[in-house]
């Protein structure tokens, strides 16, 4: 038991200082791009800006990361998540988070429609079978549909639409720190180097 403790602790030093590491040797351009400043939305806090598509395997990949970093951030980050639309057919996933978030449900839904997806092999991509999942878990189906209908959803889609084409998202999940920097998995080299860079990016901003 000894020399299982001590492997284990051994194995948690060794990530903690390559972690460490990590930072030294960030370079702009590489693991993640300055981009022109962007508007936040999030006054005197760091704003941090998932893209993502419900779609997407790499997305449903990065979500158990991204959930527990988002979990550790002091009250100083505001965390956001941004649906992308590429397609039209996008904009159904799109809808049903914003919705969501409008009942105060996006949260408590959100890892669900992923595994929903990935896990299941279900085919959300059209209203009614997305409804029917939805209300499956619980979710009242006339609240649902207005919210999906709603002024407030459709506001927020064009904010969301516009904000992927201002940050020149080609691809998700990206992440956008405070209006400055974007990064993504890819750049980083993996999934627990990307939450490495985006706490590097955070502390760079909240020193300023």
């Amino acid at each position: 038991m000894r020399k299982i403790l001590l492997s284990m602790a051994l194995i948690f030093t060794t990530i903690g200082l390559s972690a460490a590491s990590y930072a030294d040797t960030f370079t702009e351009g590489k693991e993640y791009k300055a981009i022109e400043q962007q508007p936040t939305a999030t006054g005197d806090k760091i704003e941090v800006l998932e893209f993502f598509w419900y779609g997407c395997p790499h997305c449903y990949y990065f979500e158990p990361f991204i959930s527990k970093w988002v979990s550790k951030q002091p009250a100083n980050v505001e965390f956001v998540r941004i649906p992308t639309v590429f397609r039209p057919e996008w904009k159904v996933h799109a809808r049903t988070y914003y919705a969501l978030q409008e009942l105060d449900l996006a949260e408590k839904m959100h890892s669900k429609i992923f595994d929903a997806i990935h896990k299941d092999k279900k085919r959300l991509d059209n209203f009614e079978t997305m409804t029917d999942f939805l209300v499956s878990q619980g979710v009242d189906k006339k609240l649902f549909t207005e919210a999906y209908n709603s002024f407030l959803v459709d506001a927020n889609m064009r904010k969301a639409i516009k904000k992927q084409a201002d940050y020149k998202i080609d691809g998700v999940p990206t992440v956008v720190i405070n209006g400055k920097y974007v990064t993504t998995g890819v750049m980083a080299g993996s999934n627990e180097k990307l939450l490495v860079v985006m706490d590097y990016l955070v502390a760079k901003e909240a020193k300023k």
